[in-house]
């Protein structure tokens, strides 16, 4: 990994190219990021640059946090993330604007999903209804049969029923930088990335690209 960043997702909308085609992409507001911590192969076994983003009171912060922050002598963050890069050259307290990055760049974005809370069957795996008629009801959206009676006489392990649905984290691959405002520190990536808006999302140049 090259370069990485904390942003906020600001919401969808939409650019047009040179040539008229329009193009979908999610605005993110991507720092100025502050390094509050620089971990070497030396020290600490491998290379990382851990960025805060975000301001915040001092009140919503514990003892340890709060000493974190003044041990490095940077402002008060509310985000912090580590990013593994190759290149650690930056030092404790060094901004990492969105800058960083260039229209026409690949990256990967880490957010957390739309927490949906405890969901059936259908809605969670997509599965098929029952029949609506021949005296199913009023059990339509069950999910049927857990397996046979005899053998293995039990459920298996990982079936697919009812429970927690979203607030899981989630990387989308290979997303498109279409523009940046570096005076606004904004973002414009192709396509849609996980999470409500105001969520918190990760951006590093793309691994697979």
């Amino acid at each position: 990994m090259k370069k990485g960043i904390i942003g906020k997702k600001i919401g969808m909308t939409q650019i047009f190219d040179e040539i008229g085609n329009v193009i979908p992409v999610t605005v993110i507001e991507a720092g100025p990021c502050v390094v509050a911590q620089k971990k070497t192969v030396e020290k600490d076994g491998y290379n990382a640059l851990q960025l805060g983003f975000e301001e915040v009171k001092e009140k919503h912060l514990n003892k340890a946090e709060k000493g974190h922050f003044a041990s490095a002598n940077v402002a008060l963050k509310k985000h912090l993330k580590e990013f593994r890069l190759d290149d650690c050259s930056a030092n404790v307290g060094d901004l990492v604007t969105v800058d960083t990055f260039a229209a026409g760049d690949k990256v990967d974005v880490t957010g957390m999903t739309k927490g949906r809370g405890y969901t059936g069957a259908v809605k969670r795996w997509n599965h098929h209804t029952l029949c609506s008629t021949h005296g199913v009801g009023p059990i339509h959206r069950e999910v049927g049969s857990m397996g046979a009676n005899s053998t293995p006489s039990r459920v298996y392990k990982n079936k697919k029923m009812a429970g927690q649905y979203g607030n899981e984290q989630v990387t989308i691959l290979n997303l498109k930088v279409v523009k940046i405002d570096a005076e606004k520190n904004l973002i414009a990536i192709k396509g849609a990335i996980p999470g409500a808006k105001d969520g918190i999302v990760f951006i590093r140049d793309s691994v697979k690209a």
